[in-house]
C-alpha cells in the first residue's frame, strides 16, 4: 500500500522546504523528532563533512544533512523511483553539486565501498525487513562499515525497540537514545589512535 506523505527540512540553508513523497508499509521515514534529535546530537561533526544517508528512501536525512552544512551527501537507495525523486529535489533546492544518489543495493555498496581518509558519517535507516528477516546480513554490514571507516568518523543507526545492541562492534561504547519506539546509536570510531586508512 502506498501513501504520499510531505516532510519537511528542519534547519539550515534548506529550512522550511518539503518533499512529497511516496511510502509503503516496508518504508521507515525518520520522524521529525529523531530527525531533530540526530542532528542535535551530531551537531558540529556534521558541517564540512561527507555525509552517507545508507537505505536513503526519502532522501530527507542526506538533504538535511547538506541544509546543515556536509560537504556533500552521498545516499544510496536501490529503489528507482526513489532515487528520481532525491535527485529532483536536489535540483529544485539548488544543491545537485553536494548531493551524489547512488542506485544500489547497500550490501553491495559497502563490499565495494572505497572510504576517504578524512572523518565521515554514516547515517543507517534500515527498512522494517532488514529489521527482522535480514538481521543478520545487516549486522554483518555495520561491522563491516565499522572496519571501513576513517578514525573520528561517527556511525549512527535509527533502530526499533528490541534491536540486539550487544551484537553490535564494540557495544559498550555506543551513545543510545530512545524517542518511542525509535531508537538512535551513535559511535565514533577510534583505533586508539591508529592511522585512518588510506583511500584506495
Amino acid at each position: 500500500m502506498l501513501e504520499k506523505v510531505q516532510v519537511r527540512i528542519v534547519a539550515g540553508s534548506l529550512r522550511g522546504r518539503k518533499l512529497t513523497v511516496v511510502v509503503h508499509e516496508g518504508m521507515r521515514p525518520t520522524p521529525q523528532m529523531v530527525r531533530e534529535a540526530l542532528f542535535s546530537i551530531l551537531g558540529n561533526a556534521v558541517p564540512d563533512r561527507a555525509f552517507y544517508d545508507i537505505f536513503a528512501g526519502t532522501g530527507v536525512i542526506g538533504l538535511e544533512a547538506v541544509s546543515r552544512g556536509a560537504s556533500v551527501a552521498r545516499l544510496i537507495e536501490k529503489d528507482p523511483r526513489q532515487v528520481a525523486d532525491i535527485q529532483k529535489y536536489a535540483e529544485q533546492f539548488g544543491v545537485s553539486a553536494r548531493v551524489q544518489v547512488l542506485k544500489a543495493d547497500v550490501y553491495r555498496w559497502a563490499e565495494r565501498w572505497l572510504p576517504p581518509k578524512d572523518p565521515v558519517n554514516l547515517f543507517l535507516s534500515p527498512p522494517f525487513p532488514d529489521l527482522s528477516e535480514k538481521a543478520d546480513e545487516f549486522l554483518a554490514l555495520v561491522n563491516a562499515l565499522f572496519a571501513k571507516a576513517p578514525n573520528e568518523s561517527v556511525l549512527t543507526i535509527q533502530a526499533e525497540e528490541g534491536f540486539p545492541l550487544d551484537r553490535l562492534p564494540t557495544p559498550e561504547a555506543w551513545d543510545v537514545r530512545k524517542y518511542g519506539r525509535n531508537i538512535l546509536l551513535f559511535l565514533v570510531i577510534s583505533r586508539d589512535g591508529a592511522a585512518p586508512p588510506a583511500t584506495a
